[in-house]
């Protein structure tokens, strides 16, 4: 599985689809939607209500493998159209797949799964500005799609710090180009509010809601430790391999690099904000560690090193899954 994953190969993009859906099986026997947060925008509610009333108890967990799979093929497109390993390669995609299913909130649909499909949009323009020279447009929509993100998954414009620190990694630094993505992020504030205005609703509340620092609720389980030791292992393995990699890298690759780990890092301290205890928040940090992970799979020279931490992880997930009644 490794080995046809390490190619880029057309079909590989349908075997992604397949390998998803076997992995993510359990979602469309058990669908479920998170319960709020208390991070929910405006925006993601009225999705959700939508959904409540369809009365297609399925229709959640459709979306939940679809917005999963796109996230899949944006973050190995990342990686593969910016040269990030020595060779284009799927494994990307797999680890995101892999990863979300370690722990069942990062399938269901919830505001930060939703969110984190334009935050990754955003991150995929951001690489695109590296030696453009007229990118005030890009930057621009860069700003929007976290503002977007926001009415979604309301700490999701604290992305706009990572945002920023990426754009002077990336380009020699321009007022105007910080002031372009502070006005893409307030732009839909800035309508929401006229909305309010003009009904005559418009409060602060209603507009922001109020940043809580919640810790995530600590179980006795080892599932959760198993979850948590199949995401760093793999995550240091493909650090190192990326340290001794990088010299050989593009200018631009070592740049992009440093930005997904400002990515990871943010994403970490954001999953405390609103978090109301629960695990979903932290999807929005799945995508750098599949980045990392990939690495894992691609660079160990000896096959069966991969090969056995693969099929552990997925002896793992089966057993989670189908032995016990964590996804119920």
């Amino acid at each position: 599985m490794i080995g046809i994953f390490k190619q880029k190969a057309p079909g590989n993009v349908a075997l992604l689809l397949i390998v998803g859906l076997l992995l993510k099986l359990p979602l469309f026997l058990y669908p479920k939607m998170m319960p709020p947060i208390g991070a929910e925008g405006k925006l993601y509610m009225a999705i959700a209500g939508w959904i409540s009333r369809s009365g297609f108890a399925a229709l959640s967990g459709i979306l939940s493998f679809l917005l999963l799979y796109i996230q899949a093929l944006i973050i190995t497109g990342i990686l593969n159209e910016y040269r990030m390993t020595t060779r284009q390669t799927f494994l990307p995609g797999l680890s995101y797949m892999l990863i979300t299913s370690l722990l069942p909130e990062w399938s269901f649909f919830s505001a930060p799964l939703v969110a984190t499909t334009l935050i990754l949009w955003a991150f995929a323009k951001l690489f695109h500005l590296y030696n453009t020279e007229f990118a005030n447009g890009r930057i621009y929509n860069i700003g929007l799609l976290l503002g977007l993100a926001s009415f979604i998954y309301f700490p999701s414009f604290l992305f706009g710090v990572c945002i920023i620190i990426g754009l002077l990694i990336l380009r020699p630094f321009r007022l105007n180009e910080l002031f372009l993505i502070a006005l893409g992020i307030t732009t839909p504030f800035y309508f929401y509010t006229a909305y309010l205005l003009l009904w005559d609703h418009f409060t602060v509340a209603q507009l922001f809601l109020a940043l809580k620092i919640h810790l995530p609720g600590v179980q006795n389980s080892l599932w959760i430790v198993g979850s948590i030791l199949f995401l760093i292992l793999p995550f240091l393995t493909g650090a190192y391999y990326i340290q001794i990699n990088l010299r050989k890298m593009l200018i631009q690759a070592r740049k992009n690099w440093s930005i997904i780990l400002f990515y990871l890092l943010s994403g970490l301290l954001i999953g405390f904000i609103n978090g109301s205890g629960v695990f979903s928040n932290w999807i929005i940090v799945v995508a750098p560690f599949a980045a990392f992970h990939a690495c894992a799979y691609f660079y160990p020279p000896r096959k069966w090193v991969s090969t056995f931490l693969f099929f552990t992880m997925l002896a793992f997930i089966i057993i989670q899954q189908y032995g016990t009644t964590v996804w119920h």
